[in-house]
């Protein structure tokens, strides 16, 4: 599942026609920022998914503020809620209203700056017919306590003990730190040769050649190059898949649930004749304007892999494969609270499925890269286990050190697997697996 950014493009449960004459200035946007959260709480919908219908009704930065205080409640939803549990007789039931309400206007009080006449007159409305004085005064408690959310948020405690049983206590801290603010932008040039020139001009910095960092980039689309199609945004973590199988090998070239297309847009600047398979044709939209943008080519083909066969094998084939996502949580915090076991079980039977029926798709002597944004190990590690007990004409093919960022390592048993915990002092990276595999 390729994570590379687009431009934000879901049913929700609560009322969409929600602009009252007796709403206060911004209020809007914070009803949007409430169906937001409705869906991914209640409803399990990823946040991006979840946007277009939940902020039909507001427009421009509104739409963008309801995204980012819904962003941020995720972020510090333990802590947030550990707050109004504090100074509450009985505990709101999870999905009240008057709970949500209180998350988001602590969430403007406390993290975005909001003055705090703003942040509860904005939210009263939300609250109309329901307990509006319980929500004044639990807010009003809070900010006059002068107490404020932790430096370090809290991670969900189920997800903090799924994954603190599988990485250890490191890499919990090196979780909660990540989640503590929106990451910096990664971009991959088409050009690698121009990583100085780009490094300069972005006023970044450089992990890897062909790699450029931005601390604070502010609007995507007005940063030079984009235009051009020089670069693309994709985490560092993200763009190994691609360099990996770059580097070990050559000629055609297949990628697997390809869209938006970060990875095939890597293949086709090195030289690759790529074909980028992928279900979606909304996310083939946005492939095919990638594509466009940087003046690469690529046959598109629109199908389920699961159906779908090449007409001969390839050199080279990348799985992106479709996964639970946790390894970009620190750029969807969504998944932190609605991936669960049943969830992860589901994505890695669907992985086998497809690992399975895409091995023979690659020549002998040719080489697989299989990858997966998770910090699951049935989804990487486990994953990568029972294929190679079922397919002894594959063998692990380690990769040079050198293909990756400091701090990155290469697994001794061959694989590369990201954690939160590495590159913190670089502004970290996105977790995932990637293991490249050589065909007898």
């Amino acid at each position: 599942m390729d994570s590379t950014w687009s431009p934000p493009s879901g049913k929700t449960s609560l009322p969409r026609s929600s602009n009252t004459d007796s709403d206060a200035l911004g209020t809007p946007s914070r009803r949007a920022a409430l169906r937001l959260l409705d869906a991914v709480l209640r409803r399990g919908e990823p946040l991006e998914q979840a946007l277009v219908a939940a902020t039909r009704h507001v427009y421009g930065p509104d739409r963008g503020l309801a995204h980012a205080i819904a962003a941020e409640v995720l972020r510090r939803l333990p802590d947030l809620d550990a707050l109004i549990d504090s100074v509450t007789e009985r505990p709101l039931p999870d999905d009240a209203k008057a709970r949500m309400a209180l998350r988001i206007a602590l969430v403007q009080a406390l993290v975005l700056g909001t003055p705090h006449h703003a942040a509860i007159a904005t939210v009263l409305p939300l609250v109309d017919g329901g307990p509006r004085k319980l929500v004044h005064g639990v807010f009003g408690a809070i900010v006059r306590s002068g107490v404020l959310l932790p430096e370090i948020p809290a991670l969900p405690p189920l997800a903090e003990a799924r994954w603190e049983g599988e990485w250890g206590a490191a890499m919990i801290d090196g979780a909660a730190l990540a989640i503590a603010a929106p990451p910096p932008l990664d971009v991959t040039l088409a050009d690698p040769a121009e990583t100085d020139h780009w490094v300069a001009e972005l006023g970044g910095t450089s992990l890897l050649p062909g790699h450029v960092r931005i601390a604070d980039a502010g609007s995507v689309t007005d940063l030079p190059g984009f235009a051009e199609g020089r670069w693309w945004v994709q985490d560092v973590a993200a763009s190994l898949p691609a360099r990996l199988l770059a580097d070990a090998a050559h000629g055609s070239a297949i990628d697997l649930c390809a869209a938006p297309g970060g990875k095939t847009l890597q293949l086709a600047a090195a030289g690759f004749t790529v074909a980028a398979v992928d279900v979606s044709n909304a996310r083939i939209k946005r492939l095919r304007e990638n594509l466009f943008r940087t003046r690469l080519k690529a046959e598109v083909i629109a199908a389920d892999v699961l159906k779908w066969a090449p007409a001969e094998p390839a050199d080279a084939l990348l799985i992106d494969a479709p996964c639970s996502a946790t390894g970009i949580f620190r750029r969807h915090p969504d998944v932190l609270h609605r991936v669960h076991p049943p969830i992860i079980e589901e994505m890695a039977a669907l992985q086998a499925r497809l690992f399975a029926r895409a091995a023979d798709w690659v020549k002998p002597g040719g080489t697989l890269v299989f990858a997966t944004c998770s910090l699951e190990r049935q989804e990487g590690e486990d994953q990568l286990a029972r294929f190679l007990s079922a397919r002894p004409d594959y063998a692990i093919d380690a990769p040079d050190a050198a293909l990756l960022p400091a701090g990155i390592p290469v697994h001794p048993d061959g694989y590369v697997r990201t954690l939160p915990n590495m590159l913190t002092g670089e502004g970290g990276c996105d977790g995932f697996f990637i293991a490249r595999l050589k065909r007898g």
